[in-house]
């Protein structure tokens, strides 16, 4: 049985990740990049898929764990009846080849520990062979090959790698595992204790250009550090989570694959990042966003791999059971084929606003723009799947129709304020025709809100993005009554959920937990009513949900008290970055985006 969710904290040298749990076993590991087949697969299974644990034989007293201050280095404290160890995990800026480091650090006393590995590659299908060395073992399965480097003597132990040890006051024992292509030549083992005064040197240097000055300065600045642990360093891309199939409902079915990078993130996503002082990685985000979506408009995808990759086909891996029993196993991601209008929108927005934040000019991020807006001249008026990728029949919904506004509105701004040549004309009288459209069909009198889409008589929390895109002023009626609507109907325990899932729209079964992005964005609408007493209290409440380390995953089940979906959430991350700002100063996001 894996550990709860939220009881796992992440390294990573941004390019991949693993997750660490509470009782010192990692679970999930992708070598070389985030979305590789993963060689520690426990999470979604059982020990026997892979992981590596270090621990004390005998029962922990205590565990206490922390990021070193500004950085992702992560030290977890076991106290037993013997003494006082830590394991520090950490991963060192990418190489030539990624590493795991771990150093084991007494305190006090004398603690006997076990290390335990498991190497399973290919999501714990492949068993590998190995090989001792002179200084741990090689593990060989055809591409790939690891090599686990320490001064503890290893044996082999029922298809495992096992130690037992001892350390006492002041002992370090270190570990480290590498990764290489099998054909490649044999990389040189690092010193772990070179490696791991480098790596805090390298994150503190990094949280050091932090710029963010208000109230919840380490909330965030761990979760900007969040951020570029997720960021794919040699594209600039984001992954949205390093996990694939942590289940949104327990046992469930709504189980996908996130270690992609998803368009609909992406003005949020700069946002958050300039808001932090990190014009750096805006600008290689902006880089990524403007390469992979070059090409045919019409081709547009919801979401890329790392380096821009377009076939994300899907598969079901039946010999793992999933988190908690919750299956199907999906790597890939079908939802990579929808037709999201959205998504237009948001490319548009997103470059618009890093060329008004003054992010170097890119003629050629123009030319992919004059080509989407030329498709959505005429394609806006097409149904769609929606920002939930609805995996049932297309509807005309009310928030794609609100961002193919933003894309006629922030192209005319461009003209008008950059002077960049384009039909400032034609797009101007379609702003004005989508935005009559969407308040005459996609807003329900008889229930003073706006509604899932044209038609419809539930709401959706997407339209809380209408006042944070500029669409209509937050203290709009129109906009007050969903505000209302949303909570009455989407409320859960004070947060909210994306969608009434009962009502059948997405083709799958109904249930699932809140979701904490559009949570942050109800907060966001309440600061800008005037309502800040709400909106710092539910903000204050968001910030509770995280785990000891400061991490969130994409829902809560307010039912369970668990964090659920895939973790940690790039998106929720994004959601607190930027509602703080919005709790902390004038002309936050949410004021900012509404005069682009």
């Amino acid at each position: 049985m894996p550990s709860r969710i939220e009881d796992y904290a992440l390294i990573g040298d941004c390019q991949t990740g693993a997750l660490v749990a509470r009782d010192g076993s990692i679970d999930w590991l992708c070598f070389p990049r985030f979305d590789s087949g993963a060689c520690f697969a426990a999470l979604l299974g059982a020990p026997e898929h892979g992981r590596w644990q270090i621990a004390p034989v005998e029962p922990t007293r205590s565990v206490r764990r922390r990021y070193w201050p500004g950085t992702l280095i992560l030290e977890t404290e076991h106290e037993t009846e013997r003494g006082v160890v830590s394991v520090i995990d950490w991963m060192p800026a990418r190489d030539a080849a990624p590493d795991v480091m771990r150093l084991v650090v007494g305190r006090r006393g004398v603690v006997p520990l076990r290390m335990e590995l498991v190497i399973r590659f290919d999501y714990g299908w492949v068993v590998p062979w190995v090989q001792r060395t002179s200084d741990g073992i090689r593990a060989t399965a055809g591409p790939d090959t690891l090599f686990l480097h320490t001064p503890v003597p290893v044996h082999g132990e029922d298809l495992r790698t096992v130690a037992e040890f001892t350390v006492g006051a002041g002992d370090r024992v270190p570990f480290a595992l590498t990764w290489s292509p099998t054909y490649a030549p044999v990389a040189v083992a690092l010193d772990p204790a070179q490696e791991l005064d480098a790596t805090a040197a390298w994150w503190r240097a990094w949280s050091g250009r932090c710029t963010y000055d208000g109230a919840f300065r380490e909330d965030v600045l761990r979760s900007l550090i969040t951020l570029k642990a997720l960021t794919y360093a040699p594209t600039g891309g984001i992954v949205a989570a390093p996990t694939t199939s942590l289940p949104e409902q327990l046992g469930g079915v709504r189980n996908w694959d996130y270690r992609y990078c998803w368009l609909r993130d992406a003005t949020f996503t700069l946002y958050a990042l300039m808001n932090g002082g990190y014009l750096e990685e805006a600008q290689a985000f902006r880089t990524w966003l403007v390469n992979s979506v070059a090409g045919e408009p019409a081709k547009l995808q919801i979401m890329y791999g790392l380096s821009g990759e377009r076939r994300l086909t899907e598969h079901t891996l039946d010999w793992l059971p999933g988190y908690e029993g919750a299956s199907p196993v999906r790597i890939g991601n079908a939802a990579y084929v929808q037709h999201q209008l959205d998504i237009y929108g948001e490319l548009m927005d997103a470059l618009h606003l890093a060329r008004r934040s003054g992010i170097t000019r890119s003629d050629e991020a123009w030319r992919v723009q004059r080509a989407v807006m030329g498709f959505l001249e005429t394609a806006w008026r097409e149904p769609d799947e929606g920002i939930w990728e609805i995996r049932g029949p297309r509807r005309h919904f009310t928030h794609s129709k609100v961002m193919a506004w933003v894309a006629m509105d922030r192209a005319v701004r461009a003209v008008e304020r950059f002077g960049v040549p384009g039909d400032a004309a034609t797009w101007r009288r379609l702003r004005d025709e989508i935005h009559a459209e969407v308040c005459a069909r996609g807003f329900d009198p008889g229930l003073n809100s706006f509604v899932q889409y044209y038609g419809a008589t539930d709401v959706d929390a997407s339209l809380l993005t209408l006042p944070l895109v500029g669409f209509l002023p937050a203290t709009d009626p129109r906009i007050l009554g969903t505000v209302a609507a949303i909570q009455a109907r989407l409320g859960r325990d004070g947060f909210v959920e994306r969608y009434p899932t009962h009502s059948g729209v997405d083709g799958l079964p109904p249930g699932e937990g809140a979701f904490l992005l559009c949570s942050f964005w109800l907060a966001d609408n309440l600061a800008l009513q005037g309502r800040l007493d709400e909106a710092r209290a539910l903000f204050e409440r968001l910030l509770a949900l995280r785990n000891d380390v400061g991490l969130l995953s994409e829902e809560y089940d307010p039912r369970a008290g668990r964090l659920v979906g895939n973790f940690p959430q790039a998106f929720s991350h994004v959601g607190l970055i930027n509602t703080a700002r919005n709790l902390d100063h004038a002309g936050g996001p949410a004021e900012d985006r509404q005069h682009p």
